[in-house]
């Protein structure tokens, strides 16, 4: 009989609470939206950019063939501005190369293929080593630049050179490869 009263708290709870955290979900991904894309005022699912992705995924591609590690795209947006034109792309893609589990971001990309922003969704690495991912040291690397990144671990000297962060040279290539796969499918969808 407890068992059985508590098992229907526990529903009930869970049914109470579904809708909220839900919302919750979504508003945090809004706001990571507008943070990585500032251009744009609304973001719209683009069935052409989730056919690419999808295309991506499953045919001969850097993708597939898993030249950017074991990457899946979560989903794609078209940011619009004001006036409904495309002012930028958002990129939800979850690298599952991560030290400690999935890592998930959201990056933001203009019209001209350079990184506008990027935030991480979902994160769990070692403490003060693969969660310095986060400090906008490292993310900044990213930011207003186009093309392939390339991780190296002893000083960042070219262009498109991402310095590793020190003991976290998994979390740093997991997240490289998941930038690079974000820019890739945008690349690829303008061909």
């Amino acid at each position: 009989m407890i068992t059985l009263v508590a098992g229907l708290a526990l529903g009930a709870a869970y049914e109470m609470t579904k809708g909220p955290i839900q919302k919750a979900e979504e508003a945090a991904a809004v706001a990571a939206y507008v943070a990585v894309c500032p251009d744009a005022e609304d973001f719209q699912e683009s069935d052409d950019l989730e056919a690419k992705a999808e295309e991506l995924t499953t045919s001969d591609s850097d993708i597939s063939n898993g030249t950017y590690g074991n990457i899946v795209f979560e989903s794609v947006y078209q940011g619009l501005d004001a006036s409904g034109n495309t002012a930028g792309y958002v990129v939800n893609v979850t690298s599952k190369d991560g030290f400690g589990g999935d890592i998930t971001i959201t990056v933001g990309i203009s019209e001209d293929k350079k990184v506008t922003g990027m935030e991480f969704l979902t994160i769990n690495e070692t403490a003060g080593l693969g969660m310095n991912a986060q400090n906008p040291d490292f993310m900044n690397q990213f930011i207003g630049k186009e093309g392939t990144f390339n991780l190296v671990k002893d000083g960042a000297s070219g262009e498109n050179d991402i310095q590793a962060l020190s003991g976290a040279t998994i979390t740093s290539t997991a997240v490289t490869n998941a930038m690079n796969a974000a820019l890739y499918l945008i690349d690829s969808a303008a061909e």
